[in-house]
């Protein structure tokens, strides 16, 4: 049969499923709904050559097999035509099965079945536990589309890669204040987000030092003027993406009193400048050794670590007002140029 063929027959299976969903309630629960499509494809298709199994494991992938194709079942109760779907690693997917589609049942509204090409009706990424496949029958265009990668290709990639275009299409989408939850592949460390979450506050002071330091340089935007808009949430969002680390107050961390008298006593004024030449041989330390895939997700670029102390203060002194960081800090020795 080819797949022209099969797409015939889920033609005709899909009106008949929406009859039967039409009819009555019977059906309107997803065990039931797929024992339904089970049942009436080996009805549409035993006038034909193939077979469809009967012993496929219950979190196998697809649901059903049939000679090479395969069916995914989706049902809902409610009137959408959006699901999660399968993981994008596909761990326990059938070998034999080269061609998938999607049977959708959707009950709520008026009652109505569709079927799909699986990679056509991908639309997004879900990420909870593990990355996980969107389906949309009413969509517009595939998530392979926007990755500028064909379905066939990328589900024979390792995990390795796939996750290299997942990270491209997420980071595509991210407004201008937000950051991925996850960053890059693991490094040689297999530096992973933390289990537990803990709280700035209760942190060592070298702790809280190191920490404000690699953010300081990540987020140059924190030496910009105290209005401007999410000024310390990059720093902040380091902290909890990178470290586990939740900073209930960001200004605490360069703006407030007790960072900002550390290394000058005279109160009032602007805290940021002093609280960044207290923690001058913490950022020299960051600026050296923070991983390079942090650097490029940052700046937008890559900048070797003899090099980054200038760049941050080339970045600096256009971000800052009333004072000119270059000058303020490393005692003027390292002045960027333009």
């Amino acid at each position: 049969m080819t797949p022209r063929e099969f797409e015939s027959v889920l033609d005709r299976l899909t009106k008949h499923l929406t009859n039967s969903l039409s009819e009555g309630s019977s059906y309107h629960e997803p065990e039931a709904f797929e024992n339904l499509v089970r049942e009436m494809l080996k009805a549409f298709t035993d006038d034909v050559d193939i077979a469809v199994a009967s012993d496929t494991h219950p979190h196998a992938f697809p649901d059903i097999a049939i000679n090479g194709f395969g069916v995914e079942v989706k049902f809902t109760n409610k009137d959408t035509w959006l699901a999660v779907g399968n993981s994008v690693f596909e761990g326990m997917r059938v070998a034999a099965v080269e061609n998938i589609y999607v049977v959708y049942g959707k009950a709520g509204g008026a009652p109505e079945v569709r079927w799909a090409r699986y990679e056509d009706c991908i639309t997004h990424v879900r990420i909870s536990h593990a990355p996980r496949f969107v389906i949309e029958m009413d969509r517009d265009s595939s998530l392979f589309e926007h990755m500028g990668v064909t379905y066939s290709d990328f589900r024979k990639l390792d995990r390795t890669r796939k996750m290299d275009h997942i990270r491209e299409y997420s980071r595509n989408r991210l407004k201008s204040n937000e950051r991925l939850w996850w960053l890059e592949e693991h490094d040689a460390n297999e530096h992973g987000i933390p289990a537990q979450v803990r709280l700035y506050m209760e942190l060592d002071d070298d702790e809280k030092r190191r920490m404000r330091a690699e953010a300081a340089i990540l987020c140059p935007i924190v030496v910009a003027p105290r209005h401007t808009k999410f000024k310390y949430v990059d720093a902040a969002m380091y902290l909890l993406r990178q470290h586990g680390v939740f900073c209930p107050q960001a200004r605490d961390l360069y703006s407030a009193g007790s960072v900002g008298l550390r290394g000058d006593s005279r109160r009032g004024g602007n805290y940021l400048p002093r609280a960044l030449k207290d923690l001058e041989p913490e950022l020299r330390q960051a600026a050296f050794e923070l991983d390079a895939a942090l650097i490029r997700e940052y700046w937008k670029n890559d900048v070797p670590p003899a090099s980054r102390l200038l760049e941050w203060l080339r970045r600096a002194d256009k971000l800052a007002q009333d004072w000119t960081p270059s000058e303020f800090l490393f005692n003027g020795e390292i002045q960027p140029t333009e």
